[in-house]
């Protein structure tokens, strides 16, 4: 009797806070499960953090002793950023799609200082010139692994990456690059010499490499070419990976000509292979450095209208 009349009390307390059900254990432990997400009340203090800190605003609080409940049309609403499981202090919160369990704790002890960041940002150089030896793969795993935090509208995380690991591969494609740039000197030979495409074509021929400097790999992002988000979450996800190559003391290059091929040029871009309906976004040169700078170069003073 005690038992049914419990879980009545619970369904009730379901119903006013708003959760849509109860576990089937009846939130007999303090975890009250929601469709969208969960919240543990033996650890939640009803700080409100997580409603505040939602970027969609659709975490509500029914009043002053009510927990955690989603607002109408929360599901549909939901980008999965997980910032309310990450903001709460005392891992209560968890998304149906991300446990609080499973994300890994802020290392704050391991963040850089201001002055570091600062230095990371600044020395970094764009590298053509590169040791003749791989990156191992779990080392370009590890970027990618990282890089896939950046930031993308609406969270929609639409990137995808393709790495040219073989060297010969590399070559190959560099070639094809090389071919468009000679189909263009022939088809608008102006506009191509004010590029120089004359100049890299010649250096190709003399066994110099201006496209893909000789680096023993290629890291590809691409994504779909019809969705908002998948430029600039390209080229912030590539960033990203370039920042996090200079910190384990690798070199990059951003490979414009290699990209401006794969979107102009349909033999490069059957030879890419994406997937149907996605576009190059970006490519980058990876390898060790062959050379280290002792000194930053001066930059351009920042241009700033302050309002």
């Amino acid at each position: 009797m005690r038992s049914r009349k419990r879980i009545s009390l619970l369904k009730n307390l379901c119903r006013r806070t708003g959760f849509i059900r109860p576990h089937a254990a009846g939130v007999l432990k303090g975890v009250a499960r929601m469709s969208l997400f969960t919240v543990d009340r033996d650890k939640c203090a009803r700080d409100g953090i997580c409603a505040a800190e939602c970027p969609a605003r659709i975490i509500e609080f029914r009043d002053r002793e009510s927990y955690p409940s989603p607002a109408e049309g929360a599901a549909d609403r939901c980008i999965n950023c997980g910032h309310c499981v990450a903001v709460c202090p005392r891992g209560a919160f968890s998304l149906k799609t991300m446990n609080s369990g499973e994300c890994p704790a802020l290392l704050k002890d391991s963040l850089p200082t201001p002055e570091q960041a600062r230095q990371l940002m600044i020395s970094r150089r764009s590298i053509r010139a590169y040791q003749d030896k791989p990156v191992d793969r779990e080392t370009l795993s590890r970027l990618i692994d990282t890089a896939r935090y950046a930031p993308s509208g609406h969270n929609s995380q639409p990137v995808h990456w393709l790495v040219i690991e073989d060297r010969a591969e590399v070559n190959r494609l560099a070639g094809l690059v090389i071919d468009w740039m000679r189909q263009l000197l022939e088809e608008s030979p102006a506009a191509a010499r004010t590029m120089h495409f004359n100049l890299i074509v010649a250096a190709w021929e003399s066994g110099v490499d201006r496209i893909c400097r000789g680096a023993p790999h290629v890291i590809v992002a691409h994504a779909p070419a019809s969705h908002f988000a998948s430029q600039p979450a390209c080229l912030i996800a590539l960033t990203y990976l370039e920042l996090a190559a200079y910190s384990m003391g690798l070199g990059t290059c951003w490979a414009g000509y290699f990209n401006a091929a794969a979107v102009n040029y349909p033999p490069m871009a059957r030879a890419l292979n994406l997937p149907q309906g996605h576009q190059c976004f970006g490519a980058m040169m990876i390898g060790h450095p062959k050379f280290r700078y002792h000194r930053v170069p001066t930059r351009k003073s920042p241009s700033v209208t302050w309002r």
